[in-house]
């Protein structure tokens, strides 16, 4: 016979037991998402846009507009006269960074670009005059200076841009419409984007808000090192602006205070796209590295023995994958050193040597377009009447004459004026030649056609089917 009292006292055993395991799974949970809340998600910003926000700048410019006589007398008509020229203030606000304690600040070029008069103001209230030290519109970068007598001034430092991460927290800190030191929080959306601005395009993405004012101003990580350099914007996206990554800034930075001006590297050569098509015509394994489609007379690819139709896959032991990646490396190259260029010519690698030229005006490599060609295409000698209608500079070839609607050339965007110079790397001298070597290209087989367009030249694929 079973003792009730034991029975009730092996009960509440068991029901206690249950109910500190059920506490105890509760405190683990509770613990395990306390956890996950703070690894990696800082709770306040607020220490670090103390500590960087003092460096911080805003920038006031006035430019002189001079607006001619004769555009109010469109207006008020010759009733008044001769009018003479007038003269406009226009002022605009952008932001900075001191860098160095003796009152070097960058920026961006376009914030003072064509400015008269320049005003900084600090963090602290204090105001000075500044000077240009040098800028950089290929990169949109400029270094300015404010008075030695302002003392104890605050500074950030450029960090190493290689070593952001996307996902990594980055804060944005200027004068958005005018709203001095403004700081706003995001994160690096994605490295290396080429927005159209120039050459030498490699911005840093980010959602941490932008806005006009935002411009020169600094985008710092979670250690206040500065990053990138707020430059531009998406009008019609939201949480898309760019920074011109810290690394660029210093390489420009040193040389417009040592300079007031940037020195690049030069070879005078064109380059585009090696297409999976222009892959197979040109016999390579793999769609890598970077077409050759000219040279400039004289220039130093030429005198180096650089070809069209060479494929460069490294340049002064860089690692060539796509034709934004050359004009960076020639342009940081330093002007007369002697480079070694490794290119695949008619299937087999070969080096060449060349020297660099120093850039006056002409990018350090041009980029040229690589649309795709068809048939559907009418074409005709190089007279002089058709020379004329297209400013043609070419010496032989063919030019066309037409595209026939709906055609691959059509699709593709080929034009007429457009004159072919060479078909499978045949040169093709007229009309009569031009049709002599499309009689012997077999079907199913890729062309390459080298053709040129408003003086610059460039080549394209087709597959007959």
């Amino acid at each position: 016979m079973r003792n009730p009292m034991l029975s009730r006292v092996f009960f509440i055993v068991i029901v206690l037991a249950w109910i500190a395991s059920l506490t105890g799974g509760l405190t683990a949970c509770t613990e395990s998402k306390e956890q996950t809340k703070v690894v990696g998600f800082p709770q306040s910003f607020a220490d670090l846009s103390k500590q960087v926000t003092p460096a911080v700048v805003n920038i006031s410019t006035t430019t002189t507009v001079r607006i001619p006589g004769n555009v109010f007398q469109q207006f008020f008509g010759p009733y008044y006269g001769d009018i003479p020229d007038r003269e406009m203030k226009q002022r605009s606000l952008g932001s900075g960074f001191i860098v160095e304690k003796d009152g070097y600040i960058i920026t961006n070029n376009h914030v003072i670009d064509g400015a008269s008069e320049i005003k900084v103001k600090l963090a602290d209230g204090r105001e000075s005059a500044a000077q240009v030290i040098g800028r950089d519109p290929k990169t949109d970068l400029a270094l300015i200076k404010i008075s030695t007598l302002l003392k104890d001034l605050p500074t950030l430092t450029l960090g190493d841009s290689d070593a952001i991460q996307v996902g990594d927290w980055v804060l944005a800190i200027g004068n958005p419409f005018g709203l001095e030191h403004t700081v706003t929080q995001g994160i690096i959306s994605a490295s290396g984007r080429v927005i159209g601005s120039g050459p030498y395009d490699n911005f840093l993405q980010t959602d941490a808000p932008i806005n006009p004012g935002n411009s020169g101003g600094p985008l710092v990580n979670v250690k206040g090192e500065v990053v990138g350099i707020n430059s531009a914007i998406v009008a019609a996206g939201q949480g898309i602006g760019f920074a011109i990554p810290s690394n660029t800034a210093k390489r420009i930075v040193a040389q417009l205070r040592e300079k007031g001006k940037v020195v690049r590297g030069w070879i005078g050569v064109s380059i585009q796209t090696v297409t999976p098509g222009i892959a197979t015509a040109l016999g390579l394994k793999e769609a890598r590295g970077v077409l050759v489609s000219d040279t400039v007379p004289g220039g130093p690819a030429e005198q180096g023995g650089l070809q069209k139709g060479d494929v460069i896959v490294s340049f002064d032991g860089k690692k060539i994958n796509e034709p934004k990646d050359l004009p960076w490396i020639v342009a940081e190259t330093p002007v007369g050193k002697e480079v070694a260029v490794n290119v695949i010519r008619d299937g087999k690698e070969m080096d060449l040597k060349l020297k660099i030229a120093e850039m006056t005006g002409q990018p350090a490599v041009s980029q040229v377009p690589g649309p795709g060609v068809g048939l559907g295409l009418t074409v005709d000698n190089l007279r002089p009447e058709l020379r004329e209608k297209y400013q043609i500079k070419a010496r032989s070839g063919v030019v066309i004459l037409r595209v026939a609607p709906g055609s691959a050339s059509d699709i593709a965007g080929l034009q007429a004026g457009d004159v072919i110079l060479e078909i499978n790397k045949q040169h093709v001298a007229d009309l009569r030649q031009y049709g002599q070597i499309m009689a012997k290209i077999e079907q199913g087989k890729p062309i390459l056609l080298l053709l040129q367009r408003a003086g610059q030249t460039f080549f394209v694929t087709i597959a007959l089917s």
